[in-house]
């Protein structure tokens, strides 16, 4: 892998030195896919930038990693260019100082990819509105995280489930692809009516409260969300005609899933990293239908 520094610089420079490096690697910019603007900060950006290279590996992307640092300096922009074997595209960190901080995307426009998508990922504290935010604005799919570092779990949720476009999702609802996979598995055989639910996990976990809205969507009658010693989401129960359908995780690899009538039976629901939830993510670049339904129906009923 090459690594090439530069400092007190402009986005021409650093989009010219690109085009030198993948010229003297033989690297062209053609297998890339799309543009992933990472927006972070300092003490985040070696994690965020594992997460966004790993997933680069199934989505071959130029990664843009967008680090504001202290606003009362003079104005800087700084860059770390690396491109090899190891990184699957091209990876620019920037560090903007001074009045840049409060205009990246003046920065962050002619680094862009020509013709391809762009999407933009907040792994810690995000914006109440990604839609309007200056690096969302550029971004066909916009990606939050209410439980990554910092932020502010189910009530930053709710007040960008309030603010919902069109393109936005967030990791909370990735996570639970396994869940949903499963319970809706669980009513391929006729289960009977189902009379209530709940779902079980650690306090304040946003996951939880997207599938009781998923599911209330679904079934057509309130699931509740209630706590549990966790860690995450523990339990999804409901209450049938016949009896009660089950899945119940003890640890963080295995659940049990239990239906009337029937033995119980072990299943996989292990929990995922940051980077498989990234490349899941990253598979689809329209808006995500689902979870437009469930975000809204959480921000209609939700009580706090």
């Amino acid at each position: 892998m090459t690594t090439f520094m530069l400092s007190d610089t402009t986005a021409g420079k650093i989009s010219a030195q690109l085009t030198h490096l993948r010229h003297q690697m033989g690297a062209p910019a053609v297998g890339m896919v799309l543009t992933l603007v990472v927006v972070c900060e300092e003490r985040h950006q070696y994690d965020a930038l594992r997460a966004a290279t790993e997933a680069a590996r199934e989505h071959p992307s130029r990664i843009i990693v967008v680090i504001k640092r202290e606003p009362e300096e003079a104005i800087r922009l700084d860059a770390e260019l690396r491109i090899g074997e190891s990184t699957p595209g091209e990876v620019v960190v920037l560090r903007l100082y001074g009045e840049l901080t409060q205009h990246a995307d003046s920065v962050v426009s002619p680094l862009l990819l020509p013709d391809t998508p762009v999407v933009a990922w907040w792994p810690g504290t995000a914006p109440d509105v990604p839609s309007k935010d200056a690096i969302g604005a550029l971004a066909q799919r916009r990606i939050t995280d209410a439980r990554g570092f910092d932020d502010g779990g189910v009530k930053s949720l709710l007040t960008r489930a309030r603010g919902y476009d069109r393109g936005d999702t967030d990791l909370s609802w990735a996570r639970l692809t396994p869940w949903r996979s499963l319970l809706a598995a669980a009513f391929d055989q006729p289960v009977g009516e189902v009379l209530e639910g709940v779902v079980e996990a650690s306090p304040g976990n946003p996951s939880a409260t997207l599938l009781a809205a998923w599911l209330s969507e679904r079934l057509g009658l309130h699931i509740k969300v209630v706590d549990s010693a966790g860690p995450g989401i523990t339990a999804v129960r409901l209450l049938l005609d016949e009896g009660e359908l089950a899945v119940v995780r003890t640890d963080a690899r295995l659940a049990t899933l239990s239906r009337p009538g029937q033995p119980d039976r072990n299943v996989a629901l292990a929990r995922r990293h940051t980077s498989e939830l990234m490349a899941e993510e990253l598979r689809r670049l329209d808006t995500d239908e689902i979870y437009e339904t469930a975000v809204k129906c959480f921000a209609r009923t939700y009580k706090g």
